[in-house]
């Protein structure tokens, strides 16, 4: 029978025992087996406690406590039956009542009671103190640490199974001392009840003995006496070894060696003490009517011994030596400088009163949707978006986090704790903080969670913190998605076609293009909100229209000429495509004034003609929002950049199309025509 199978039925078993033994009477020699066992069992708890690297090693140690203290009691309670039934506990507890203390009833007692003081005041309530304290300081280093473990995956530091491990580890640490704390009070109650029992096991002998048997009172006094204190001494020094065990699991921080190895490793870098103190130790003896011999002897001990250990210069050289692999860089160094200097990607800082939504102990679940949104960006995207590093910032006022996108801030919000997003135009009737909703600017309010259903019936939108932070982050990653394509992404995408269509690539790259060209393609049809994942007809389009120009304008035109029904459609609502367009005549105008530079095409116009053209579209896009619909930008496809480019600043969010894009399923409605006659000719 292998181990797993023991420790699955009989421990079981064997528990279920111990109550047992509590009813049923035992045999005298059975219970001597038993208070050996006992005995044994706390040796080896002690033995291994010492030797363990980490509490965590132990983990088992606070059930155990639990099930060691309950066979304790049971072995007390079974003595304590055969005492007063026959007046004979077995042998084990006749010697330690009559061998142990020189079968005196008041040493006994002495002994007995020194026991308890030591047990109960000096190793249960240290150990006890110590779990508390280590429980707490544990639980709120929580959100610390699960934050620190998440920012090493998001840089790229570990993995996601190493990333879980670490943070299993986190749980079973902060677990493993709530019990303790409970667990260390099973000592000090075990403490109390030998104490209880002892008096018990005297007061009850005594009435048996005189009443019961006959027995003359000096007799009957030290019979059961010498047996009951015999009982608690069997008992009390198993206890004690488990104390001290306890205090030594819960004061055991995590090294590389054992207690042994640590004590004498860091007893033998202090030389130069160990010298002093052999022989101040040693001069002691030289003090009138102080023996001689005890103090010279120890004394000398030490100061030899101390002359045999290495000097301390000598020491790092060999852990140096011992070190697997370079020793780590110096904080001023370059290289240690380096990862401090590196500006990431994509950030998201989080003020101190903000730690509990990435908490997952506390409910917290930001991260989690943080990693649902770039699975989700990606796929409408069509990029990878960068690992988003997620960490507290103390210098940020309460409530706010602040989104960086290559260490510029572009976003910034508020998430008061305690409350959640109403989102309407009416919210005086609710209590709370006006606002502004952060990525489309609409009226808003935080209002206290309790409010929530409440704000809900009032007809408002209610938002949790952690959806407000993951749509915030959402929206800046769409507008900046281009800034955010790195070269090395821009690899990535190109080996992936090149594994499913190896043709497109050959055709592509690198007589074509080379990767910083097509990096800049990607990045200028991402900034206009088109998706790149059809990669395949992306790299065939650049690749024809490379062969006579490598204009990055050209270059996208001619992509988004093939993927014009898909861009179209994307705007669309039903099959109906709300549309913003030009008069004919304006049209040509704009085409009439249309040049080529250096960074595209422009319009080549007087500035408050430009600006009215601009003014007059933004005018026309916020009216079809206002009815329900999102507009789009319709006109030639020469004008078709110039246009995005003299609009962008008055309606960003206007998508502006070619009517060339427009595909055959959409049914396109006008609801706005770019006239200008009411200001002048262009």
């Amino acid at each position: 029978m292998n181990s797993s199978r023991i420790g699955a039925i009989g421990i079981p078993a064997a528990v279920v025992a111990v109550v047992v033994m509590m009813v049923v009477p035992l045999p005298a020699i059975i219970l001597d087996l038993l208070l050996v066992v006992n005995i044994t069992f706390a040796v080896l708890v002690l033995l291994v406690s010492m030797q363990v690297h980490r509490a965590l090693d132990f983990a088992v140690f606070p059930s155990m406590l639990l099930v060691a203290t309950m066979f304790r009691l049971a072995l007390n309670v079974s003595a304590t039956r055969l005492v007063l039934l026959h007046g004979y506990a077995g042998k084990v507890i006749q010697s330690f009542g009559h061998f142990v203390v020189g079968g005196s009833v008041v040493v006994g007692l002495v002994v007995f009671l020194i026991l308890i003081v030591i047990q109960f005041i000096v190793v249960t309530n240290g150990a006890g103190r110590v779990a508390e304290v280590g429980a707490r300081f544990t639980l709120d280093a929580m959100p610390g640490k699960q934050m620190a473990i998440d920012a090493d995956l998001n840089a790229g530091l570990i993995d996601e199974k190493t990333a879980l491990k670490r943070r299993m580890e986190v749980g079973a640490e902060a677990d493993f001392y709530g019990a303790m704390d409970g667990a260390s009070k099973f000592v000090k109650g075990d403490a109390i009840a030998a104490i209880v029992i002892t008096f018990i096991n005297l007061f009850g002998g005594f009435i048996v003995g005189v009443v019961q048997k006959h027995m003359p009172i000096s007799d009957a006094i030290s019979t059961y006496s010498l047996l009951s204190i015999g009982d608690g001494l069997v008992s009390q020094i198993p206890a004690l070894l488990i104390s001290i065990s306890t205090g030594i699991i819960v004061t055991r921080a995590t090294t590389d060696g054992d207690l042994g190895t640590d004590l004498l490793g860091q007893f033998g870098r202090q030389k130069r003490s160990l010298q002093i103190g052999g022989i101040a130790v040693a001069t002691l003896a030289l003090i009138p009517g102080i023996p001689k011999v005890p103090f010279l002897l120890v004394g000398g001990s030490v100061y030899l011994i101390s002359r045999r250990l290495p000097n301390p210069d000598e020491i790092p050289e060999v852990v140096e030596e011992a070190l697997d692999g370079p020793p780590p860089p110096s904080p001023d160094s370059p290289e240690g400088l380096a990862p401090e200097m590196r500006v990431e990607p994509l950030e998201l800082e989080i003020a101190y009163d903000l730690v509990e939504l990435v908490d997952p102990s506390r409910g917290g679940d930001l991260l989690d949707r943080v990693r649902a949104l770039r699975r989700k960006l990606a796929i409408d995207l069509g990029m990878v978006i960068p690992l988003v590093r997620t960490r507290d910032n103390l210098e940020l006022p309460p409530s706010t986090y602040v989104i960086r996108v290559h260490g510029v801030e572009t976003g910034r919000g508020e998430a008061p704790p305690g409350t959640v997003l109403a989102i309407a135009d009416d919210l005086d009737s609710l209590p709370g903080t006006p606002t502004v909703e952060p990525v489309f600017g609409l009226a808003a309010k935080w209002v206290p969670f309790e409010l929530r259903q409440q704000a809900e019936l009032a007809g408002a939108t209610v938002v949790d913190r952690s959806s407000v932070i993951t749509t915030h982050l959402a929206e800046v990653v769409r507008d900046h998605a281009g800034r955010l394509l790195g070269r090395s992404d821009v690899k990535s995408l190109v080996e992936m076609v090149r594994a499913s269509d190896p043709v497109v690539v050959e055709d592509l790259i690198p007589g074509a293009l080379g990767l910083g060209e097509i990096q800049r393609v990607l990045q200028l049809l991402l900034d206009e909100s088109v998706a790149i994942r059809d990669l395949v007809r992306i790299f065939e389009a650049m690749g024809e229209r490379a062969r006579s120009t490598k204009d990055p304008e050209a270059l996208v035109e001619a992509v988004r000429g093939v993927l014009g029904p898909a861009i179209s459609a994307q705007w669309a609502v039903d099959g109906r495509l709300p549309a913003i367009t030009f008069e004919p005549l304006v049209e040509h105008s704009l085409l009439e004034a249309l040049r080529a530079g250096d960074n595209g095409t422009f319009l080549a116009i007087e500035p408050a003609q430009a600006e009215r053209i601009a003014m007059e579209v933004a005018a026309r896009a916020e009216e079809g929002e206002q009815a329900g619909d999102q507009p789009v930008l319709l006109c030639s496809a020469p004008l078709r950049p110039a246009v995005r480019r003299l609009v962008r600043a008055a309606a960003p969010r206007l998508p502006v199309l070619s009517y060339a894009e427009l595909g055959s399923q959409l049914r396109v409605e006008t609801i706005g025509v770019i006239t200008l006659a009411q200001h002048a000719e262009v």
